[in-house]
């Protein structure tokens, strides 16, 4: 006889169902797991025999074979632990055969018999909802299951509560999906004083979605600006929820089950390895460009990042999308992010202050901001020198504008993107000027003459490239949205292309 129990394994964001059979023949005892299963997934049979043993039952004296089907996909994680141990128990046919043919299943067990929380419990929920199947898995997780609504879920505390279950002598409470994370306080944009210019570009940014570069020298208030963008930005919507918590699921970062209408930020030290940025490892897990996703991504001392790293941030910037290869699969996450960075001049910060800079003065600075690519930086929208702030600066009364005022604006920019913008699928939301491409582009934007003009000058004068020139237009597009105007002015452009810098001479 051959049981089945269904779980999930994953590919990136996709689930895909995994056939869990259990055959018990004659033989010398034997316990094998086969399918292309990794050290957790091998290790579960020990993990399944203790917590059988905890319950009074033993392993019959037979030779015991798993197959995950298919059996030439990876299989990874501990999350197999319930699906074998079911497959198993419906084999020696302490549970109904029939009730494993209708659920799927993940949870790692203790080996008192107890289920620990797993990763990913929301997009196996998912797939569940898709087959139309109940979905098992521990205690912890089953508020987070409950949120997909669609699919019957069973969260037991142990494999005991889950067996007497199964066989109608205890009835199992469905849990009650998770409430939303209540928002969170955000510092707010009137502490900064003083870079009235940069709290320009960080609205302009935040309204179209743009990636913006800030160069100053130490204290000039990089670091603040970045962190008062996530309290401009408006909340995510229910689909865009839904998306950030699937990825924080497969990370197992979300606690009680709990989702979050903030956006995420992510500011990833520059000692991150570049699976740590954009995902892999050995157990292929998603890089923080996409836990950033829908969200803010900010480096910091964007120079002092391997190089490799940073080049292997140009697809997912340009794409909205992170590939992770590997010899027999693709692991895709989304990491549609705002990239936020911020460096000093030079290696010792003070190039533009004679009093303070090194005796290598300018080569210093041009060798240091020379570690960035060219491509990494036509993919940046806006790029902005700051200046430094001074005890003057320090001295003045908050502004009168915070972050509310400006989060309204920023608001009602975005509104006016979403009303014109065409959406790419009935699925997909409208995208942000930052997103639209080229011929989208040139059928939205309604631009003077005069405005064309100063944008061609621009573009040769600062030698931009066909990318350069479209993301100033993006740019200028964002800072009519901003005023309301239809039309795109020489105005906005002018303001679009004082955004950019010229190429470093090499």
């Amino acid at each position: 006889m051959v049981a089945h129990a269904y779980s999930v394994a994953f590919q990136g964001l996709e689930a895909r169902t995994v056939d869990v059979q259990c055959h018990l023949s004659s033989g010398l005892p034997a316990f094998n797991i086969v399918g292309l299963a990794d050290k957790a997934v091998a290790e579960s049979k020990e993990r399944v025999r203790a917590a059988l043993n905890a319950m009074g039952l033993a392993l019959p004296a037979k030779r015991i074979t798993v197959n995950l089907a298919p059996a030439d996909m990876p299989k990874e994680g501990s999350h197999y632990d319930l699906p074998i141990a079911l497959a198993l128990l419906a084999a020696m046919e302490t549970i109904p055969a029939d009730e494993t043919l209708t659920s799927a299943s993940m949870g790692e067990l203790s080996l008192d018999g107890s289920l620990n929380p797993i990763a990913g419990a929301l997009p196996g929920a998912l797939h569940a909802a898709q087959l139309d199947l109940t979905f098992i898995c521990p205690f912890v997780c089953g508020p987070e299951a409950a949120l997909v609504g669609a699919v019957e879920v069973l969260a037991p505390e142990t494999l005991l509560a889950l067996i007497n279950h199964l066989n109608g002598r205890q009835a199992l409470t469905p849990p009650a999906p998770a409430k939303a994370q209540p928002a969170a306080s955000v510092p707010d944009l009137r502490d900064v004083k003083g870079q009235e210019t940069a709290k320009r570009a960080l609205e302009v940014a935040a309204a179209g979605g743009h990636n913006l570069l800030m160069i100053g020298p130490p204290g000039a208030g990089k670091s603040m600006l970045a962190s008062r963008l996530p309290g401009i930005l408006p909340p995510l919507s229910a689909r865009e929820a839904l998306e950030v918590s699937m990825v924080q699921s497969l990370a197992g970062l979300i606690e009680n089950g709990q989702i979050s209408r903030a956006r995420p930020y992510r500011s990833p030290h520059h000692s991150a390895s570049m699976a740590a940025m954009v995902g892999g490892g050995r157990v292929a897990k998603p890089g923080e460009v996409s836990l950033a996703h829908r969200g803010v991504l900010f480096l910091d001392e964007l120079p002092e990042f391997a190089r490799p790293v940073l080049e292997s941030l140009r697809q997912p910037l340009e794409t909205g999308e992170a590939v992770v290869a590997r010899v027999n699969a693709h692991a895709r996450y989304p990491a549609r992010v705002q990239l936020i960075a911020a460096m000093n001049p030079c290696r010792c910060g003070y190039l533009a202050d004679p009093s303070q800079a090194c005796s290598r003065a300018p080569n210093c600075g041009l060798e240091y901001q020379a570690r960035l690519s060219g491509p990494l930086l036509d993919r940046i929208d806006i790029q902005l020198e700051m200046p430094a702030v001074s005890a003057l600066d320090l001295a003045l009364p908050p502004p009168e504008e915070g972050t509310t005022e400006v989060a309204l604006r920023v608001l009602n920019a975005r509104d006016r993107q979403a009303a014109r913008n065409p959406a790419p699928s009935p699925e997909a939301p409208p995208p942000l000027n930052a997103e639209i491409d080229g011929e989208a582009l040139d059928e939205i934007t309604e631009t003077e003459t005069s405005a064309l003009d100063l944008l061609r000058e621009a573009a040769e004068k600062l030698r931009l490239t066909a990318r350069g020139y479209r993301r100033i237009l993006r740019v200028a597009r964002t800072i009519a949205d901003l005023e309301g105007a239809q039309r795109v002015s020489r105005t906005h452009v002018a303001e679009a292309a004082s955004y950019r810098r010229a190429p470093i001479s090499r």
